[in-house]
């Protein structure tokens, strides 16, 4: 693919381009994702329900037994309150029936701790069905969107967003809806209860509650920049990283360890520094918060303990289960911190994640798409005109045929719109103006699986998986046969070096083909390309990395195949253009000759300046280029 310049290199996700969707927004669209999960959401609150019940009720047990204790002591007092006004029928002393009360205390506590275990594996299975699907969905996504997507955005941030923002988005689930309407469930039993036991108490103690929200709401605000730029630092680490990884033997060859190794500890240090300044600010919110919550038990012990002592509020089933509620409380409500650092932290994760699920697919099948039995390869451009920005043409006013079995050579200088040009064949992307048919069909009323499964591509670049050397072959038709195979690597001229492998077509090729020679590389990316039998076959300088017997092996082989087919070769070893039907010379996109290498040989141009310049020697070099010019 050509290199965009910056004035026409695609709008990046999260850019400028693109207006950042409000708080409320995102908050509908993760909401939206919730209710696909309603089910599972409501089993988990229900359980939550069941536990904030069993612990009021664990609680109250406990405050009964201290009243049971207190009145056996003293009975002075009023004798103990039992639940609903129900008398236990439970004969003998006060012992026995604090310890029937233990024994109903230690029920409901181990009858809590095993629900709790069911809650947090339950829990634990909504968020990973969460997070496996919207991956999912989000890959797939990734799969049918167009080269101009890719082309616009680092390989690291669209990393980062399908392996880390996706968690931020599993943490709105868990971490703020279900720990929100935990929260507020658990806070209304909790008040419903203090609001029966003794009203005006609970109506002093929780007077700074508003505070405590509003506080929040303050905070949720004022870090969500902060959580955009630690998202966009850790997208930079990320791509140092791959970077580093995949330019190794640059690194290497070049003595640079020193210069990488800071160069990342630097992007790191960012991370960590951003990092520390939201900690600062939680640091210094959570203790705030703390302090509001436990003015409250102040006015607890001051104003409760005055109705023990007046007798309007017992101790047990009054004053401690109150204390404990308002602990409880407390603690519910300092839990908001968390959920307001989630809303943020998951807000900015969601936001990027929905940037790619909302990317336009440029490029798809039309709904009444066709699907011809067999396409012929009669390839026309009609006109076509081309850019990746508006108003900025890397293609103008293309016009040429080729027909079934013809060889079309492409050659001009870099940048000139070579593999842009055999790009929008297989509609990696679509033509600005104009059109480009098939057998007289255009290419947009194509299927666009079988569009590209009818053009077999070989890119500058040999990309192979780790795999064995069969399934690479095999990647376009993973149903293809052993002889399928071999007779494709012969046709490449790669069976040879193949068969000298340790274990042949099972061998393991290393990462990025790692453990092969380029021109290894290549053949079997050729291959590849062959097996698939298209009738349109794409070379874009496939032949760069070979050697010249290599290549004249590749040549010779590959007549009989593409015999029948249109082919595209970008090329400017004079060995391949003297076999072209047809050569087309490109400058700035546009097309200034055409014919065969022999009659542009006979007219002045860069064609036949090049074409010299190869063929020179090293000595007779200057001599051309002088009577050349």
């Amino acid at each position: 693919m050509p290199k965009l310049n910056a004035s026409s290199r695609p709008a990046t996700l999260g850019g400028s381009a693109a207006r950042s969707p409000t708080n409320w927004a995102l908050v509908r669209r993760l909401l939206q994702l919730a209710w696909r999960y309603r089910a599972g959401c409501l089993h988990v609150l229900m359980q939550q329900l069941s536990l904030v019940l069993l612990s009021i009720g664990s609680l109250g047990f406990t405050g009964l037994g201290i009243d049971v204790i207190r009145h056996a002591v003293s009975a002075e007092g009023s004798p103990p309150e039992w639940p609903f006004n129900w008398q236990p029928p439970i004969e003998g002393t006060p012992l026995i029936t604090v310890a029937w009360i233990a024994a109903a205390t230690l029920a409901t506590s181990v009858t809590h701790a095993l629900l709790r275990y069911r809650a947090a594996v339950t829990l634990a299975r909504l968020t990973q069905r969460i997070v496996l699907q919207l991956r999912v969905d989000v890959y797939d996504k990734l799969q049918r969107l167009t080269f101009r997507f890719f082309d616009g955005n680092s390989s690291g941030s669209i990393i980062n967003r399908v392996a880390g923002d996706v968690q931020s988005v599993r943490m709105f689930v868990d971490g703020v809806i279900i720990q929100l309407l935990t929260v507020v469930l658990s806070l209304a039993v909790y008040l419903g209860y203090m609001l029966s036991m003794q009203a005006p108490l609970t109506l002093a103690c929780l007077a700074t509650t508003p505070i405590l929200w509003l506080a929040a709401i303050h905070f949720s605000r004022s870090v969500k920049p902060a959580y955009a730029e630690n998202s966009r630092l850790t997208d930079r680490l990320v791509l140092a990283l791959s970077e580093n990884i995949q330019g190794v033997q640059v690194v290497k060859g070049c003595g640079r360890e020193a210069d990488e190794i800071e160069k990342f500890a630097a992007a790191n240090r960012c991370v960590k520094e951003q990092k520390w300044t939201i900690f600062r600010r939680i640091a210094l919110f959570q203790p705030a918060m703390g302090f509001l919550t436990q003015f409250n038990m102040v006015v607890l012990l001051g104003y409760g303990g005055y109705l023990v002592s007046m007798g309007q509020l017992s101790l047990g089933t009054g004053l401690f289960v109150f204390a404990n509620l308002l602990s409880q409380f407390a603690n519910h409500v300092g839990q908001v911190t968390n959920i307001a650092n989630s809303i943020q932290s998951s807000l900015t994760g969601a936001q990027r994640v929905f940037e790619i699920l909302d990317a336009p697919v440029e490029v798809e099948s039309g709904p009444n798409a066709l699907r011809p039995v067999k396409l012929l390869g009669h390839v026309r451009f009609d006109r076509v005109s081309f850019g990746y920005s508006p108003g900025q043409r890397v293609l103008d006013e293309i016009d040429f045929s080729a027909r079934p079995g013809q060889c079309v050579a492409i050659v001009g200088e870099t940048g000139a719109g070579k593999s842009t040009l055999v790009n929008l064949l297989p509609r990696f992307y679509d033509v600005t103006a104009g059109r480009i048919t098939i057998d007289g069909i255009d290419l947009r009323e194509l299927d666009l699986d079988q569009l590209r499964r009818s053009v077999g591509i070989v890119f500058q670049e040999s990309f192979l998986f780790s795999n064995t050397v069969a399934a690479n072959i095999a990647f376009g038709h993973p149903d293809a046969n052993a002889e399928q195979i071999e007779r494709a690597a012969r046709i490449a001229a790669a069976d040879g070096f193949v068969r000298d492998l340790p274990q042949g077509y099972d061998t393991v090729v290393g990462e990025y083909g790692s453990n092969l020679s380029g021109g290894q590389r290549q053949r079997l990316a050729i291959a590849r390309a062959v097996l698939l039998e298209p009738p349109i076959l794409i070379f874009d300088d496939a032949l760069a990395a070979v050697d010249p017997e290599t290549e004249y092996e590749i040549l010779a082989a590959m007549e009989s195949a593409m015999r029948g087919r249109t082919t595209f070769v970008i090329a400017h070893r004079l060995s391949t253009l003297r076999r072209a039907d047809l050569v087309l010379v490109l400058d700035h996109g546009r097309i200034v000759q055409r014919g065969t290498h022999e009659e542009l040989m006979r007219q002045s141009g860069h064609y036949r300046r090049s074409a010299l310049l190869q063929a020179a020697t090293t000595e007779t070099e200057p001599a051309i280029v002088r009577r050349v010019a």
